[in-house]
Parts: structure tokens; C-alpha cells; sequence
């Protein structure tokens, strides 16, 4: 049986899960994160980040989600960058599933939620999202989610020794989201979101 996939705002009470799956999970996300110092994969490091993403959800510059499985932490998604100017309305999305819920289609449909999230409740017009040139699985879970590659920022990250590429995503939100696959009418995050 197919678990569901929901996603909902942080909470503070979150700071252990995550922490246990980014420390088992070091060295899978190695090739595709900036390195971390130790303090950052202990529930406490993970409590201070999470206070900083409550406060730059109430600043509105950021939607910070976690991604939850059977009402299980396994990972999160984030709308980062968010600008509200009556001319300019998008954010950046950004999300990681741990190790063990991978390859059961939890971050495309996440992805999709937060569409929803982002077109309904955030009010957001455009998309954006960027990957590392060799991380193709998660290239493919924009494209299934109606992203478009547009450009290649050189020698924009360090990761792992070495600056590297991104290969750089757009997504027009429009009339979201009823249009996004797996998300329900609503804001599409099966759950709560504040």
C-alpha cells in the first residue's frame, strides 16, 4: 500500500526527526548540499535553525514545510526568497526526502502540495528552483511538476571541495491548484499550515 504524503509548517517539535535523518543521511547528501558544521545535525542545532525559519515565516520571506508520510517527519520543503511586490511575486522551492522514504514519489507529490501553497496561500505568480547539473532524480521531479530548465548559473555553489553549476527551473503558477498533480482543492497541504 502506497503511503500518503502530506506537508504542513515547521514546528519546533520537529528539531529531532530532522536532525536523525540529516545525520544518517550525511553522506547521501553530500554531492548535493553545501557542508554543514557538526552542530547542525543535533536536535538542538535543528531547534535554532527551525527558530529562523519561524521567524522569516512571520517576516513573510519564507514557508517552511516539512514533508510527513503516514504523519512521519521524512524530510522537508521550503518556499525561500519570497517577494510580494505587486509586480514581482515568487519564490524558490527547495526540498530533501530522507534515505529511507526515497523513491516512493513523497518529493514530487510534496512538491506539488507546496504549489498549491505557494499559488493559493502565498498569492505567488512564478516558481523557481535550482539543481545541481548531475542530480537528475531531482530534475525529474520538477519536470513531472510542470517545471521548465531556463539557464545555468556557473560556478554558483560549493559543494563537496569544488564550485559547481546549477541548472536553473521556472514554473508559472497560474491558476493553481487544481492543475498540480496529487494536490487536493485547497491550499494543498492536507494539513495544517500555521
Amino acid at each position: 500500500m502506497r503511503s500518503s504524503t502530506r506537508i504542513r509548517l515547521i514546528e519546533p517539535a520537529d528539531a529531532a526527526a530532522i536532525a536523525g535523518h540529516r545525520a544518517r543521511d550525511i553522506e547521501a547528501f553530500r554531492p548535493w548540499e553545501p557542508a554543514q558544521p557538526d552542530g547542525f545535525f543535533t536536535p538542538e542545532g535543528q531547534a535554532e535553525r527551525i527558530d529562523g525559519l519561524l521567524a522569516g515565516y512571520r517576516a513573510g520571506t519564507v514557508w517552511p514545510g516539512v514533508v510527513l508520510a503516514d504523519g512521519q517527519v521524512i524530510g522537508q520543503v521550503t518556499v525561500g526568497g519570497i517577494l510580494r511586490q505587486p509586480h514581482l511575486r515568487r519564490g524558490s522551492v527547495g526540498y530533501w526526502i530522507a534515505a529511507v522514504a526515497q523513491n516512493r514519489g513523497h518529493a514530487g507529490r510534496a512538491l506539488g502540495l507546496v504549489l498549491g501553497v505557494m499559488a493559493g496561500e502565498l498569492g505567488l505568480h512564478r516558481a523557481e528552483a535550482s539543481t545541481n547539473l548531475e542530480n537528475l532524480p531531482s530534475q525529474r521531479v520538477l519536470r513531472r511538476n510542470g517545471f521548465s530548465p531556463y539557464g545555468v548559473a556557473h560556478s554558483t555553489i560549493l559543494l563537496d571541495g569544488g564550485w559547481r553549476d546549477a541548472l536553473l527551473w521556472e514554473r508559472i503558477l497560474g491558476d493553481l491548484p487544481d492543475q498540480l498533480p496529487g494536490a487536493p482543492s485547497g491550499h494543498g497541504t492536507g494539513g495544517r499550515t500555521g
